[in-house]
């Protein structure tokens, strides 16, 4: 997202990244065509994960980890670069920074864009955490080894949620307050300007077939399932009233398991069969391409945003959903940064809870909120401020970006 952009603010780019083959999971080749003819792009291997895989290995990080090495320390060696900039999930990358960073002297930058250490699932009974309580207990375990390395000389550390910032200056004391920036993703406002241009297709469900569709494209997960409970109670309670108006209403819940395609496990429609909701309560479980995403989002009547008890959680879905101009019910922790700029932008309707809501609590408030959006006409576009969100724009996040790259050097 901020590729376009780059240049405006004084800075040219070139992407190291690992070939789309060694990937695994969901694929989309239309992404390529977002990123700018000009920028260069180098490309590594990775070990197979069928090789891998016998050994209990499937982590990208890993796989990939010798070849970026090898290919990046060639890159700087060659030509001339001022920084490094890791913006990735695949953690185990960025002590790559620190390692170039010994080697060649050039700074680095780190790009949380979720926790990589965390005590979340450890402070949870019920919670569990994605891909197992084994896998995940590995991935902490090369956390800890892993993040010290990478955050011991890093210039810089950009995080998506404030609280980031709080818990690796506790962790980490030699860091300090002005080495970090809280910058969430840009609003990918070209992205949906080029959609009906590529004639994406989606296949969850034909919006012209007489129901009204509300969508929910993201992960799910234990710590939604509050959230869940207080929407599907307050469907169940306004159906026995109502029992009319829902025979036209179809709940999807679009990519919400992390794990491969056969192995995902379903962790909303078990909530919807609790209420009594089942038969209007669709869930895909399985990730799908990135455009099919906004397809399905423009495409919708309205769309729910569901949050974690985690108050550290911080949805960058929120933008796309705010830009496909549908109705948007958002049930988040009070303390997200979604409530706020939900409040700012005037996109759509909210309900927060707290660590001690109960679903019952926040029935009164959901039901409200509900009936909003059953009121609403067909095809109805919010009245969005949109000099409002002019701040949560990828140009706007990118400025700031190349702010925070500007300031590395010149320390």
């Amino acid at each position: 997202m901020s590729l376009p952009y780059l240049e405006e603010f004084g800075w040219q780019s070139h992407i190291l990244t690992v070939q789309p083959d060694a990937v695994e999971g969901v694929k989309d080749p239309l992404l390529e065509k977002t990123v700018p003819a000009h920028i260069p792009v180098t490309h590594t291997g990775a070990l197979s994960i069928q090789q891998t895989r016998k050994f209990g290995l499937g982590s990208l990080g890993l796989r990939s980890f010798p070849q970026l090495l090898q290919v990046g320390s060639r890159l700087l060696q060659q030509q001339k670069f001022d920084l490094v900039y890791f913006s990735t999930t695949i953690f185990t990358s960025m002590v790559l920074g620190a390692i170039w960073y010994r080697r060649f002297g050039i700074p680095y930058v780190l790009d949380f864009q979720d926790p990589w250490l965390s005590d979340y699932y450890q402070k949870s009974n019920t919670a569990r955490p994605p891909g197992g309580r084994f896998k995940y207990e590995f991935s902490q375990l090369q956390a800890k080894l892993l993040e010290p390395i990478a955050l011991k000389s890093a210039s810089h550390v950009i995080s998506v949620s404030p609280a980031y910032p709080q818990i690796l200056q506790q962790r980490y004391p030699h860091l300090r307050p002005e080495q970090f920036t809280v910058l969430p993703f840009g609003a990918p406002e070209s992205d949906f300007a080029s959609l009906p241009g590529l004639e994406v297709q989606q296949k969850i469900f034909k919006p012209d077939d007489g129901k009204r569709h509300w969508v929910y494209v993201g992960r799910g997960g234990d710590d939604m399932a509050l959230a869940l409970r207080a929407l599907f109670l307050s469907i169940q309670c306004d159906r026995r009233q109502n029992p009319q108006v829902w025979q036209s209403i179809r709940l999807h819940f679009i990519g919400t398991s992390y794990a491969p395609k056969g192995l995902a496990i379903k962790t909303v429609e078990p909530i919807a069969q609790e209420f009594g909701v089942a038969d209007l309560v669709t869930e895909h479980p399985e990730r799908i391409p990135y455009f099919e995403a906004l397809k399905i989002l423009t495409d919708s009547d309205a769309i729910l945003l569901i949050g974690s008890n985690d108050s550290t959680y911080t949805a960058s879905k929120l933008y796309p959903c705010i830009l496909a101009r549908k109705p948007i019910l958002a049930v988040f922790h009070h303390q997200s940064s979604v409530v706020d700029i939900l409040q700012k932008c005037q996109a759509g309707e909210y309900v927060t809870f707290n660590s001690d809501s109960q679903p019952e609590d926040l029935l009164v408030e959901v039901n409200t909120a509900i009936q909003k959006l059953l009121d609403l006409p067909n095809r109805y576009i919010p009245k969005t401020n949109w000099s409002a969100f002019k701040p949560y724009t990828a140009k706007e996040m990118t400025k700031k970006q190349c702010q925070i790259f500007d300031q590395c050097l010149a320390s």
